[in-house]
């Protein structure tokens, strides 16, 4: 679904974003990609989806590559979930912000309606359709502006701190709904208990470059890498081993 090669992102200030990154993500795969900030989680996210230009390397997202003439293409099959919700939501109501896509898609107010009711039922949020988005809590907006990427059907979901700014319950609930989405997913986040909770596979970026990539056990546990990508212990273990 995902082939990332030999990527190098080189800001125009000089900054090396991202270093000789590979990546392979396959069809239904939940990746996580975890670093310190600064490491070029957020880079990599806006990369694919044409945002950030590469200074070289190459992406394909289900066989067809980023550049400048496929990227229509490429943001109908690709769907980016922003760290701030309020980014994504801008219309008089949630329904419309779902439905923003679609139409700027050419689709019939038919066709809109019907993938607006759909993304609404299968996550629970039918509640929220007339609703104005700066009355939402900032849990409600993290649905809200999934729904906004999902009414466009992506393979690809992406997603940049997803779990940021969610108290216990709110948090507990947005994890269920992503493990629900069949999906290939990559979560760039530090919450690494939601990492392990939701994903296969964990790549840690290191100042651009990615230092390890495993399954998510093997990564997520392991004490010294962590600390050498200036990482933390999911707060499950950190509390086993206290008691």
């Amino acid at each position: 679904m995902l082939h990332i090669e030999n990527l190098n992102v080189v800001y125009p200030d000089g900054t090396e974003a991202l270093k000789g990154v590979d990546l392979h993500v396959a069809e239904r795969e939940s990746v996580a990609v975890v670093g310190a900030n600064g490491a070029g989680k957020s880079t990599l996210l806006l990369s694919i989806v044409g945002i950030n230009a590469p200074s070289s390397g190459t992406i394909r997202v289900g066989g067809v590559e980023v550049n400048k003439d496929s990227l229509r293409e490429i943001r109908a099959r690709t769907g980016i979930v922003f760290q701030n919700p309020d980014d994504q939501l801008f219309m008089p109501t949630i329904y419309d912000d779902i439905a923003f896509g679609p139409r700027n898609y050419g689709l019939s107010e038919d066709e809109v309606k019907e993938r607006v009711t759909d993304v609404l039922g299968a996550l629970h949020a039918m509640h929220l359709k007339d609703k104005m988005p700066h009355k939402l809590s900032y849990g409600e907006k993290r649905v809200a502006a999934i729904g906004s990427v999902l009414a466009m059907r992506p393979s690809l979901l992406l997603l940049d701190e997803p779990s940021s700014f969610l108290d216990p319950k709110a948090r507990r609930n947005f994890i269920k709904l992503l493990g629900d989405l069949a999906l290939t997913k990559v979560i760039a986040t530090h919450d690494l208990d939601m990492a392990l909770d939701l994903c296969e596979r964990a790549v840690v970026l290191k100042q651009g470059r990615a230092f390890a990539d495993g399954k998510a056990e093997d990564v997520l546990l392991d004490k010294g890498l962590l600390e050498e990508s200036g990482l933390e212990m999911p707060l499950c273990c950190l509390r086993r081993i206290e008691a």
